[in-house]
């Protein structure tokens, strides 16, 4: 009884900030402004804009998470073949920008990249051509792997130090080589961690509008900017709500996938 009253602030901040407000997403997505219930704000995601604004958002939103799977693994792996005392210094150090305020980190990329920025000023010292690549997907990929790299490294890294050793030199001495222990044992026992990994990137990557707003210099709308207009500008808060709800069947998805690949938490147990 006791460890249940414990749980009780945690009970009372859940329902506060988590379980009211998505009733109040859900009731104002499913009404229209005198309150009747319509399905208009869900479908309005069929339009050309927000399905433009959609469909550009999966795509950069796989896109990053592809590059950082790519980037991941690799270090991933390193890192957790590393002496104690070498891998704890290493992973502080991708942990480490995680606790700078995301907004700031995303402005010095602004910083970096734009036509007079730190690095087309270096270019430009060494007589090299600039780089134009502000205010373009590229710049918002560039940002979104920045981010959540850290993200999808974590997991991975959790699911290879607890793979039993002496399982990978069991495949060695039975004549497996480096490639086909990694095919058949490394990557199969890894598979949690990745999952946690894709599910950790692209869900951000896709609810996102922080980066594009900064980074894409508002010329280039994600769902996530489209969403933020709608509350904040519009102020058409049943068509924002609506439009979210599309965004938690993603959410959902991969939630799913989650649970079914990851049973045992493992990546996400740090």
């Amino acid at each position: 009884m006791n460890r249940k009253l414990l749980s009780a602030p945690y009970l009372l901040w859940a329902a506060a900030f988590i379980i009211i407000p998505l009733f109040m997403v859900v009731y104002y997505g499913l009404t229209d402004k005198s309150g009747a219930f319509t399905l208009e704000n869900i479908t309005a995601i069929a339009t050309a804009q927000h399905g433009k604004a959609l469909w550009l958002s999966v795509l950069l939103s796989l896109a990053s998470t592809v590059i950082c799977l790519l980037l991941a693994y690799p270090l991933a792996m390193i890192l957790s073949r590393m002496n104690m005392s070498q891998n704890s210094f290493l992973v502080l150090l991708f942990i480490l920008p995680m606790w700078m305020n995301f907004l700031l980190r995303t402005l010095a990329w602004l910083t970096l990249l734009e036509k007079t920025g730190v690095i087309n000023n270096i270019l430009n010292f060494f007589g090299a051509p600039t780089l134009n690549i502000i205010n373009t997907p590229a710049a918002i990929i560039l940002g979104m792997v920045y981010n959540f790299l850290p993200f999808m490294v974590l997991p991975i890294y959790n699911v290879l130090t607890k793979i039993d050793q002496n399982v990978v030199n069991a495949a060695r001495d039975l004549g497996a080589d480096g490639f086909r222990t990694f095919l058949k044992i490394t990557l199969p026992l890894s598979i949690p961690g990745v999952i946690s990994g894709i599910t950790m990137v692209f869900v951000p990557a896709l609810t996102t509008f922080v980066i594009s707003t900064i980074l894409g210099g508002n010329k280039i709308l994600l769902i996530g900017n489209v969403i933020e207009m709608e509350f904040l500008q519009t102020g058409n808060w049943h068509l924002g709500s609506g439009l979210s709800i599309v965004l938690m069947v993603f959410i959902l998805f991969n939630m799913i996938l989650s649970a079914i690949f990851d049973k045992d938490g493992e990546g996400t147990a740090l």
